[in-house]
């Protein structure tokens, strides 16, 4: 069940949050993501009406004369010659689709997900998951997702979140078929690596490093709301 803005918490700042039940359970969880390193391909499309737009200035572009044009080329000249040879937008990692580097998928966003037990998960089972941790006694929900993240990394000297408030939640609601499933309120923030392409992961059975697509395809269920809060085509 997803709901548009958060209900029955205060505003997120210096008091804290707290929820009308005392018994309900209240998780941040953190999209922790890995920003593009190179630009991104020029949709075929746009490169297309740019070759045209660049022949079209060029028909008409105004003519000067020969003269003018020859000081231009002279001009810088010199002895010298660099030999520029672009480095490869595929990386080894992609060859081998090491899910566990930052050095795949160069041109798009990568997210954290990490396997192991999560609050929530069926019968305590691992299930693949984002950092998280139940909301306790921290100052600021921001504070506990901050916790959620140190508790993985070991620290967050590369780290950056984007914002104090929650960019997204969701409320997890009992499942029919499972009498011992919960129900809480899972609040998103968004973090940032910043200043390294190498991290120590700890903490958890197993981790990934997943393109947008990729993370879908592991949480059908939630599809829609992660499509909404990953904004970014790729």
């Amino acid at each position: 069940m997803l709901r548009s803005a958060p209900r029955l918490l205060r505003p997120i700042g210096s008091r804290g949050v707290s929820s009308s039940s005392s018994s309900e359970k209240i998780v941040a969880s953190v999209l922790f993501e890995r920003l593009p390193v190179v630009i991104p391909k020029i949709d075929p499309v746009v490169y297309a009406f740019q070759e045209f737009s660049f022949r079209w200035r060029q028909q008409y572009q105004r003519k000067y004369p020969d003269e003018v044009l020859g000081k231009a080329d002279a001009r810088g000249k010199g002895d010298y010659q660099i030999d520029y040879v672009p480095a490869s937008r595929i990386t080894e990692a992609d060859k081998t689709n090491d899910q566990k580097s930052l050095q795949r998928a160069l041109d798009k966003r990568l997210y954290l997900l990490l396997y192991g037990s999560t609050f929530g998960a069926p019968d305590n089972k691992p299930v693949w998951h984002f950092p998280e941790k139940v909301y306790e006694n921290e100052e600021t929900l921001r504070l506990c997702a901050e916790s959620a993240l140190k508790s993985i990394l070991g620290g967050l000297s590369h780290t950056y979140f984007v914002g104090n408030a929650p960019m997204a939640h969701m409320v997890v609601e009992p499942k029919e078929d499972s009498p011992n499933s919960l129900s809480f309120k899972r609040f998103f923030f968004k973090s940032q690596v910043i200043g390294t392409n190498t991290l120590h992961i700890g903490k958890c059975q197993d981790y990934m490093w997943l393109t947008k697509d990729e993370l879908l395809e592991h949480f059908p269920e939630q599809a829609s709301l992660l499509d909404k809060m990953i904004i970014h085509i790729k």
